[in-house]
């Protein structure tokens, strides 16, 4: 395949995807949280990758926290606050699952429910 047919295709709008802020976001949760049940999966021998699943997690979170608390945001105040009671939540059990080897699947069950909101049909994006 030449070049010019390469960027042909890459450039074809059927190819194109456009991503709202929300689709990015459940992307984001999705591929971060199959890492965390890999990890989980493979059982203790995968704790240095369950360790670095849980950070970019952590980190996730961090980001959506600060996005809620801001003032500016569009969401409703109750969503705000139990979005920011989660990242609370996330923060401290993955600590706990650091540090005193506790289960990290509600981890996955929490980001698996941020999923579903944000893919759900109708909303605004």
């Amino acid at each position: 395949m030449n070049a010019i047919e390469l960027a042909r295709q890459a450039y074809d709008p059927a190819q194109t995807t456009i991503r709202t802020g929300r689709s990015a976001e459940a992307q984001l949760f999705g591929q971060i949280t199959a890492r965390i049940q890999t990890a989980i999966d493979k059982g203790p021998g995968a704790f240095a990758q369950l360790a670095e699943a849980l950070h970019d997690n952590r980190k996730l979170w961090g980001v959506l926290a600060v996005d809620v608390a801001d003032d500016a945001n569009s969401l409703p105040a109750p969503l705000r606050a139990q979005l920011l009671s989660l990242a609370e939540f996330t923060f401290l059990h993955t600590s706990r699952v650091l540090k005193e080897g506790a289960d990290a699947e509600s981890l996955v069950e929490i980001n698996r429910a941020v999923m579903r909101g944000l893919n759900a049909t109708g909303a605004a994006g």
